[in-house]
């Protein structure tokens, strides 16, 4: 039988992502895995590298479903980053759960933190950068260095949030994941709320304005 040569990265994901549920292990090989679903090996090397790198690809894959979907909603362009942080986050997991058999084999088949795995590099890289994207009202600085650690230190607690929510999610036994609905709103309006600058922004103002005046207390 001829070898398929129209070989796409959505046909290597989702044959991928089938022989994995099916047998609960990686291919032996790229030759095997090639074999059995009838396309020329070279093939596969056109798009990834290895395994990992499907595996990889997966979750990037998923982060690119989502913003799809969001991209599409007039609604969504008009939200203040709070409420486009929580439709992000609701049709993720609605994705995820779409696909819930293969992210639990792809993400408890190793005892490292999720944050810690190779699968989710680019889940990671893309969604930082999502977060940067939000323009989260920060307080001014005025510094580029304390800038720089600010940005960052968002960027980074964002994608801690993310992956304490997904492992909530994989151990969520509610029906149609309600707990894991209610965690999210209720954590990411706490996350809003503690990174409220108004009332800083208040006492900054109120601070500058008792040094330029010089005001004494005594």
């Amino acid at each position: 039988m001829a070898r398929k040569k129209n070989t796409t990265k959505n046909d290597l994901l989702t044959w991928y992502m089938e022989f994995v549920l099916d047998n609960n292990q990686q291919p032996k090989s790229v030759f095997s895995f090639a074999k059995e679903n009838n396309f020329e090996e070279a093939n596969f090397y056109k798009f990834y590298t290895s395994f990992e790198a499907i595996e990889e690809a997966v979750f990037s894959e998923f982060f690119q479903h989502t913003m799809s979907v969001l991209d599409k909603s007039e609604e969504y362009q008009s939200y203040d980053a709070r409420n486009k942080l929580l439709s992000f986050y609701f049709t993720f997991f609605e994705i995820l759960t779409a696909n819930r058999s293969y992210v639990v084999y792809a993400l408890n088949k190793t005892q490292k933190e999720l944050r810690k795995l190779k699968s989710l590099k680019s889940l990671r890289t893309n969604y930082t950068a999502y977060i940067e994207d939000l323009n989260i009202d920060r307080i001014e600085l005025k510094q580029e260095t304390l800038e720089k650690i600010q940005n960052t230190s968002i960027k980074e607690s964002s994608w801690v949030h993310l992956m304490i929510t997904m492992k909530f999610w994989l151990d969520d036994a509610s029906t149609s994941f309600e707990k894991t609905d209610i965690f999210i709103e209720k954590s990411i309006n706490a996350r809003f709320d503690l990174m409220d600058i108004k009332p800083l922004k208040s006492i900054i103002d109120f601070g500058k304005f008792i040094l330029k005046e010089k005001v004494n207390f005594n």
